[in-house]
């Protein structure tokens, strides 16, 4: 079992950043493909980025590409969401997952492990 915890929400005015951070714990943290994803009411959970194993792949949905920026640390079982120029239409609870697959997906059905979310809100 593995257990996501997020850090690093909150407020924050458009065009500002904000560092997301996903801790595990439960299983080697070096085996899991990590994935952010964001949900607003009345919508289905959205992709915003994910990250392979080592670290050496990174993938983005058109809508963050360029402002938002996801990495990790394997040493430290955590894993980043560096959010910048961030828009009002960038609110939702962010959450992070993790998956045992080797190639990462978009896909919320294929991550195992979930954590509980933190609220990013963009004020305009």
């Amino acid at each position: 079992q593995v257990q996501l915890v997020e850090s690093g929400g909150g407020l924050v005015q458009a065009g500002g950043s904000l560092r997301l951070s996903c801790a595990a714990s439960g299983r080697p943290f070096s085996r899991l493909s990590m994935g952010w994803f964001r949900r607003t009411p009345g919508k289905e959970r959205e992709f915003v980025g994910g990250i392979s194993w080592s670290g050496g792949s990174t993938y983005y949905p058109d809508s963050v590409k360029g402002r938002f920026t996801i990495s990790r640390d394997n040493a430290k079982s955590t894993v980043y969401l560096h959010m910048n120029s961030l828009k009002p239409e960038d609110t939702a609870v962010y959450y992070c997952a993790g998956q045992t697959q080797v190639v990462v997906t978009s896909t919320p059905s294929n991550y195992n492990y979930w954590g509980q979310g933190t609220q990013v809100t963009v004020s305009s």
